[in-house]
């Protein structure tokens, strides 16, 4: 029995059998982002039957009107070019006023992500209808991979007793299925991004994504979509500003705020920004929902769009590591950590003092958090690294989630230890505690987890 039979039999009934209450919709930016990274594919059809295509999904609109711009689209085989507006709800279009707002009249296409109990035409000012895209649940579930509930509590569960008792090479091979199950659902995920926008933006968003750690990846991601790769680069020198700029992190009087051995790096940045900032800037409810409370100083938000803007001068040697095939990890690694910058190798945000020694911009853990969510599934997925190799990938310290899940299934820290130090390990507990542990709403009693674990060979 394999992890992903065991997971679509227990969790994917005929449709005989009612669905699973839908999950509340997410911030409407995050439905953007999870859009324009092509995380829904580029094929649908219109709420009237027509076929559609993305051929390109454009740019974010920084200012007011609709959501994206100089989109192109195939509406069954006729190109139209073009914005985009996207909604969470179908009435939106109406309610918001769009269809007699003059910004609204090129637009294209409207998605939505839930229809409205009535029917609504939906059109322009000159009464053109525009035509509608609904992404399905299931759509959005499958682009979120999001379960049921945040967290389980933390207490032994019912699989203590069956997991004890299966030989170490039955628990090995359960863990592996569960890690190869999540590297290809992580795999495919990058790859829808690559085949919306390429291959070094697809790398330069999961990494935006993984700097962003827990609190502010959806703002690093979104940051990497707003100043595109392709787009810095064009910027040449004055990058690391548009970075900082985009993020809205610069104010012309941020110098006079910061100590005198800061002043001119931060004047350096904002005279650069303001040149570009026309094109860059986003404004009221486009911001960056960025977080500052409750980060640890080395990841405060400012540090980690430094270490981004450094990557950018560095990009050829860093995709070269990331895309060697066979890709190796070490070299990587070692790459990541020794990246410097003259200020933020020593300052946790624009405004701050220096330090006495020297900061990591890319530490060894999130080094392995790239790998481990991004570079290694896409490596196996392209026969690049060998689950052998990956399986030597060990980690450092367990985090919330995989500590959890090894109280849950082992019944205390000492007695998982030994599936808690390997990237796959890790990799594996998270995502059975997601596909088990935060689907369960009768706090393990009613889960069929352990049951479906004495069937497991």
């Amino acid at each position: 029995m394999t992890y992903g039979f065991l997971l679509e039999s227990v969790w994917h009934p005929p449709l005989l059998f009612a669905e699973t209450p839908p999950l509340g919709l997410p911030p409407e930016l995050e439905l953007q982002a999870l859009w324009f990274s092509g995380a829904f594919g580029r094929d649908f059809r219109t709420t009237s039957g027509k076929s559609v295509r993305i051929v390109q999904f454009g740019e974010w609109n920084r200012g007011a009107g609709p959501d994206f711009i100089q989109a192109a689209v195939e509406i069954d085989g006729t190109l139209h070019t073009g914005p985009v507006e996207l909604d969470p709800d179908s009435s939106c279009w109406e309610y918001h006023g769009h269809a007699s707002n003059p910004a609204f009249r090129d637009v294209i296409l409207h998605i939505v992500f839930q229809q409205d109990s009535r029917s609504h035409y939906i059109r322009n000012c000159e009464n053109r209808e525009i035509p509608q895209i609904s992404i399905t649940g299931m759509q959005l579930a499958d682009a979120l991979n999001r379960p049921q509930r945040e967290v389980a509590i933390a207490h032994p569960g019912r699989c203590v007793f069956p997991l004890k008792h299966l030989p170490a090479s039955s628990v090995e091979s359960l863990l592996t299925e569960a890690a190869l199950h999540r590297a290809g659902i992580k795999a495919a995920r990058w790859l829808r991004t690559a085949d919306a926008h390429g291959r070094d933006a697809a790398l330069f968003q999961s990494t935006a994504e993984t700097l962003g750690y827990r609190g502010n990846s959806l703002a690093m991601r979104l940051l990497s979509q707003r100043a595109p790769l392709a787009m810095l680069k064009s910027e040449g020198e004055a990058a690391e500003a548009v970075l900082f700029g985009t993020a809205g992190f610069l104010s012309p009087h941020l110098h006079q705020m910061a100590p005198h051995d800061t002043r001119d790096y931060l004047r350096g940045l904002w005279d650069s920004w303001w040149k570009s900032r026309f094109r860059f800037e986003a404004t009221g409810s486009r911001s960056i929902p960025w977080r500052t409370h409750g980060q640890r100083p080395a990841n405060h938000p400012h540090r980690r769009v430094g270490a981004l803007a450094t990557l950018v001068q560095s990009w050829p040697q860093f995709r070269k590591l990331a895309f060697a095939r066979p890709f190796e990890p070490k070299p990587l690694i070692d790459f990541l950590h020794a990246l410097e910058h003259p200020f933020w190798s020593h300052r946790h945000t624009l405004t701050s003092a220096a330090t006495p020694g020297r900061i990591s911009l890319f530490g060894r853990n999130h080094a392995l958090e790239l790998i481990a969510n991004h570079l290694a599934p896409l490596a196996m997925h392209e026969d690049g690294m060998t689950w052998r190799s990956y399986q030597k990938l060990s980690n450092s310290a367990p985090n919330d989630k995989v500590k959890r899940c090894s109280l849950r299934l082992f019944g205390s820290a000492k007695a998982a230890a030994p599936w808690t130090r390997r990237v796959c390990h890790h990799q594996a507990l998270i995502q059975i505690y997601q596909d088990f542990c935060l689907e369960d709403d009768s706090d393990c009693a009613d889960c069929p987890f352990p049951e479906q674990l004495l069937q497991w060979k």
